[in-house]
């Protein structure tokens, strides 16, 4: 150091330096997780030479734990000089720490870091699975999103080039999860642009996570934690569960964890058999000494039942179950089904212990919230005194792996996923697996969803495989493979979409032999429960908003001289445009193209006035025209983007219609007459019951909120007492910004205490939600099969509940409906048919169902590895301007980074874009950066985005935005690059950087 810098560092009063003394020591264990040794040594000045390279030695010898530990007692050690402590903290700011600057700074808030915690805990968790990963497709995306600095993209890269994908995913891992709160989502985000849905599906738990356009993302309670079920000791000998300990303690568990040995493969810790018992328990013995007294004082407990009681009908449709039979029980909504699997569950397992065979139960669930349901109030309460029983999710946060938690419980409750994973791995000979045979009872709940594609369906067609294998083996007098009883649980099994009992026969019959269930069990509860008043209210047609947007379509219609065949304003006409829009692409025809694209937005505004408010519809289009318009303007203004004589049509028709659309939004006369129903349901409602609590089902995300949003402005329900809030999905798949999850979290507990009494929801509440108290429920406009119906119309359990359907224009609610009703008496009449099948009728067609199912999946694998094999050559492949039809480029031009990003780094090509910001990504996503967007520089159309790989910027092209020509056929439909049967040169990072810094050389010369 410096004479002048030695004058500066004088020591501080003793009071504040113990003061921050005493804050770093608090958050030693968290500072430890969040610092990044390396970078923070690079802005630390007082630090000396010779500590930072003992801590340098440490880094490279025990990693980034235990060097930050070392640094820690550096910075801790007197005397300080003055402003050591700001020093420290800004040094954790500019060495890429934020997160652990932000600790000792006071922030983040209490709720953000105990979200934060959650997302750290189940990474963790889920790092068998995640370290499969396409490690450097994903590292490339987290460094272009901010979410990992210079440095550690550059130790994620060594760490693969040297180790491996598997431990550079590790290294991966063990960096963004020190990152500041909003790491999680912009890691979702990365999963999604580099294709790893099975992962997202696994960290969201939500089966269809990115395969549908609609309603899906799943609800996160993060109230879920992930206990271990042995007991420890207090300070006093006492014994004491683990049950009792608080999510506080539990997250110092983590804490600890972390200083045990590494496993090889992802570097986190290791797990009790990696440990050791003893080790473990060691850690539960501090953590008894640290908290015993907090935990006992606050932490909830599950209450004590230990005496099961069915009603006759349940004992009635258990009995088979309990007699070792595999079967189906589908009983309604709220009559007890899961209360009966419970009881099946102890009686298994009693059954097992006393022949000296212990059972090992897995209740499965497609959602996470219904793990913690069947969780904590009915498997725990009722088994605990005499078993084991656990539960694992996405939202679980021990760090053990599942294989390890199957194999110390009797009862493990989870998302079906993860069994479908270690099922997996134990087929592939990976260790950390768990074998169908180490199973005796699977409880699959929801049963009905166990058909083609569905991960239910994937496990049962592991069972299915090995049995018709257990019959051959039977035949050659060997030994056969164990396989364990299978319990269904469902409201409904449906129809399929069958128009006859003969098609739900067999629908429901597939369903059967997937689950190879020997009966389906049912009961009519009339007599049991009061039937629910149901109402639908259709709606009137005047409409004069929704009129003035009809003449803007028929102007455009004229205009692309084109005649529909559907209704304005309805899902048959939306898609009769994006067929138009495909096909007028691939045929070049500008005009059609541009006119089909705007029809399809105005078509939406239509469905939305019909929907929800004018006003919140007019603003919808409002936007849109914005954008387009933008795309029209280049950055600098200096470039010229051609706007075609049918665009300028465009942008006039809406400039001239707007005044009179901002005129009729604004008088609340011509209220569109679904949401005049809805209101007036909702006051009836309230004003006609003592204490009204409900649940509006909407469509999509945006209705729930803008109507959530209506209903707080208006003050006539303020008199009533509404209090409305509204919940949707937590995943991001639309262009509405999902809730976290611990804003869903936050909104059910306010409904089920009270503080809200009308939930405006999606889809995402229909399958769980068990609030007894609901006494109405509205579907708004929502359209679904006869199985949604029935869950929703079970969402209502009070005595007096009511279930209303309002129509909305065009929609076909009202019509669907009856259909649903008309098929849910099929569905009776079809179970009762299966019934009545002899033993012998009913075995054979399950038979034939189980062998056409085994023939399918073997052809489906076969022609993925055709599939696999087909590849055009680059060369044969051309791609053009999606609106202008101007040629782009060839399939020689693209090159793959990583496996993944395709890219165009040719000199022609850089001739033929502009850049341009990319605020729709800003507005979604602002805790990251986003890339600028690449556009047309004749027409504008967007082409792709600017990504960052190794330090450079690179066009990245987005195949939706092109007409791909391969050998002279033209196609207008992909989506996604993987629809392409082409293989693409791989891109050389070293021989384009080399060419790069030529030429900065010769600029610079």
């Amino acid at each position: 150091l410096s004479n002048i810098t030695k004058q500066r560092l004088r020591i501080m009063e003793p009071d504040k330096d113990e003061q921050q003394e005493e804050l770093i020591k608090t958050f030693r264990h968290r500072l430890k997780e969040k610092i990044s040794v390396g970078p923070v040594l690079n802005h630390l000045y007082f630090i000396s030479h010779e500590d930072k390279e003992r801590i340098l030695q440490k880094l490279k010898t025990e990693g980034d734990a235990s060097a930050a530990n070392q640094l820690i007692d550096v910075v801790l050690k007197k005397p300080h000089p003055e402003g050591w402590f700001r020093a420290f903290v800004d040094a954790l700011i500019h060495g890429d720490s934020k997160y652990a600057a932000m600790v000792l700074e006071g922030s983040p808030k209490p709720e953000e870091e105990e979200e934060n915690d959650y997302c750290v805990a189940l990474v963790r968790l889920l790092a068998p699975s995640l370290v499969q990963m396409k490690t450097a497709d994903v590292c490339c995306e987290c460094f272009s999103l901010g979410l990992l600095g210079q440095d550690d993209n550059d130790k994620v890269l060594a760490e693969i080039d040297t180790q491996g994908p598997g431990r550079g995913a590790g290294e991966l891992l063990r960096r963004i999860v020190r990152r500041p709160p909003g790491w999680f989502s912009t890691f979702l985000q990365v999963l999604k642009k580099t294709e790893h849905y099975p992962l997202l599906r696994e960290l969201t738990g939500d089966p269809h996570w990115c395969e549908q356009q609609g309603e899906t993302g799943a609800l996160i309670d993060h109230e879920t934690i992930f206990l271990h079920t042995f007991g420890i000791f207090n300070s006093s000998k006492q014994s004491v569960s683990i049950f009792m300990l608080s999510r506080k303690t539990l997250y110092i568990a983590c804490l600890h964890i972390s200083t045990f040995p590494k496993t090889p493969l992802t570097g986190h810790s290791s797990t009790v058999c990696e440990c050791g018992l003893l080790t473990w328990m060691q850690l539960l013995f501090r953590l008894a000494d640290l908290s015993y007294s907090e935990a006992a004082a606050e932490a909830p407990r599950s209450p004590e039942k230990t005496e099961i009681v069915l009603r006759d009908y349940q004992m009635e449709v258990a009995r088979p179950a309990l007699e070792g039979k595999n079967i189906i029980i589908c009983l309604p909504t709220g009559s007890g089904k899961t209360r009966a699997a419970v009881y099946i569950t102890k009686k298994h397992l009693d059954s097992r212990r006393e022949a000296g065979s212990p059972g090992k139960v897995v209740v499965l669930v497609n959602k996470i919230p219904l793990v913690e349901q069947h969780y904590s109030t009915e498997f725990l309460p009722y088994l605990k005194q005499t078993y084991r029983v656990e539960r694992v999710s996405g939202d679980s946060q021990l760090k053990i792996s599942f294989a390890k938690t199957v194999q110390k419980n009797d009862i493990i409750i989870c998302t079906a996923q993860i069994l479908e994973n270690y099922l997996e791995r134990a087929e592939n000979g990976e260790d950390e697996g768990v074998k169908m045979s180490d199973l005796t009872l699977i409880i699959i709940d929801e049963c009905h969803h166990t058909q083609k594609g569905g991960v239910y369906n994937h496990i049962m067609m592991r069972y299915l495989m090995q049995k018709h294998k257990n019959l051959r083996l039977k035949k050659e007098q060997k030994k056969t493979v164990p396989l364990p009883q299978i319990l269904g649980l469902t409201a409904s099994p449906g129809v399929g979409g069958a128009n006859t009992v003969a098609k739900a026969v067999e629908h429901i019959m597939r369903i059967c032999a997937n689950l190879d269930a020997s009966e389906i069990m049912t009961r009519s509860q009339e007599e049991d429960r009061k039937q629910q008043r149901k109402t639908i209210l259709t709606v009137e047609n005047k409409d004069p908003f929704g009129d003035v947007i009809k003449t803007i379509m028929n102007a455009i219609h004229n205009e692309a001289k084109l005649s529909p065949i559907c209704d304005l304003g309805s899902q048959n006409y939306e898609q009769w445009a994006v067929q138009k829009e495909r096909q007028a692409a691939k045929e070049e025809d500008k005009t059609v193209r541009v006119c089909a694209e705007f029809l399809r937005r105005y078509n939406e505004g239509l469905i939305l006035s019909n929907t929800i408010r004018m006003s919140d519809a007019l603003s919808y289009l409002n936007k849109f025209h914005e954008e387009q318009i933008k795309k029209k303007t280049s950055v600098d203004g200096e470039q010229n983007i051609q706007i075609t004589d049918t665009e300028r049509f465009l942008f006039k028709l809406f400039k001239d219609k707007k005044e009179e659309l901002e005129t009729f939004s604004k008088n609340p006369k011509y209220e569109n007459d679904s949401l005049s129903k809805l209101r007036e349901q909702i006051l009836r409602e309230f004003s006609s019951r003592g204490q009204a609590r409900g649940i509006i089902f909407t469509k999509t995300r945006h209705s729930a909120i803008t109507l959530s949003q209506w209903i707080q402005e208006n003050p006539k329900f303020a008199d009533v007492e509404v209090k409305p809030s509204h919940v949707i999905g937590g995943g991001d798949q639309s262009d509405t910004k999902p809730m976290t999850a611990a804003e869903q979290k936050d909104v059910l507990k306010k409904f089920r205490a009270g503080e809200v009494n009308l939930l405006v929801a999606t889809t995402v509440a229909e399958e769980g939600l068990d609030i007894p108290a609901c006494n109405f429920v509205i579907r708004y406009g929502l359209s679904t099969n006869e199985i949604a119906m029935i869950q929703a119309k079970g969402r209502g359990r009070a005595d007096d509940s009511s279930y209303t359907v309002v129509d909305v224009k065009n929609s076909g609610v009202a019509e669907r409906e009856c259909v649903n009703e008309y098929r849910e008496e099929m569905m009776g009449k079809a179970i009762n048919k299966i019934k009545g099948q002899s033993r012998e009728a009913y075995q054979k067609q399950m038979m034939e169902f189980q062998l056409q199912a085994i023939m399918e999946e073997r052809m489906r694998q076969v022609k993925r590895k055709q599939k696999a094999i087909k590849d055009e050559k680059p060369s044969h492949v051309k791609f053009s301007c999606r609106n202008c039809a101007k040629p782009v480029c060839s399939g020689e031009d693209i090159q793959i980074i990583e496996n993944m990003h395709r890219v165009n780094v040719t000199t022609q090509f850089k001739e033929l874009f502009i850049q341009r910001e990319n605020a729709t990504l800003q507005e979604r996503l602002l805790d990251y950066e986003t890339n600028a967007v690449i556009a047309c520089k004749d027409c504008g159309q967007p082409w792709g985005s600017v990504m960052v790989y190794r330090g450079m910027d690179f066009p990245c092209l987005h195949v939706k935005n092109f007409v791909v020509n391969i050998n002279g056929k033209k196609i207008s439909n992909c989506t996604k690059w993987s629809d392409l049967p082409i293989r693409f040169t791989a891109f050389d990072y070293i021989e384009h950087a080399s060419m790069m810094a030529q030429g900065s050389d010769e600029e610079m010369g």
